[in-house]
């Protein structure tokens, strides 16, 4: 299984970007997906998750802002962030919870690359 994000890049304070993370292999289905970032020298964050059902849950710094979606067709969850800030800046990773067979009795764990965010005039 692999995880591909993509729309990172360097955005002005108050603009807009929009990431996507696309897993791809043996998936059967695709429980919770997540957006984590982490900036140098600080932890790695969670930023938003969102179930099957679409329940949502965002980090408090980004209520508002940021908007976490998924395509279950497509195997792919989005992030789309607008009035982004400076401390916005970090390295967005993507998560999921996979089962990679009908077979499968276990749920794992898959992270992304990461793609950068900066966030700067």
């Amino acid at each position: 299984v692999q995880l591909v994000e993509s729309g990172g890049g360097l955005v002005q304070p108050g603009g807009s970007l929009r990431l996507s993370c696309a897993a791809s292999g043996s998936i059967y289905s695709i429980k919770a997906m997540a957006w984590y970032r982490q900036a140098p020298g600080k932890q790695r964050d969670l930023v938003a998750r969102i179930t099957t059902s679409d329940s949502t849950n965002y980090a408090d710094s980004v209520k508002g802002r940021f908007t976490i979606s998924r395509d279950n067709a497509k195997n792919t969850v989005y992030l789309e962030m607008n009035s982004l800030k400076p401390e916005d800046t970090a390295v967005y990773l993507c998560y999921a919870e996979i089962v990679p067979t009908s077979t499968s009795q276990s749920v794992y764990a898959y992270w992304g690359q990461g793609t950068q965010v900066t966030v700067s005039s």
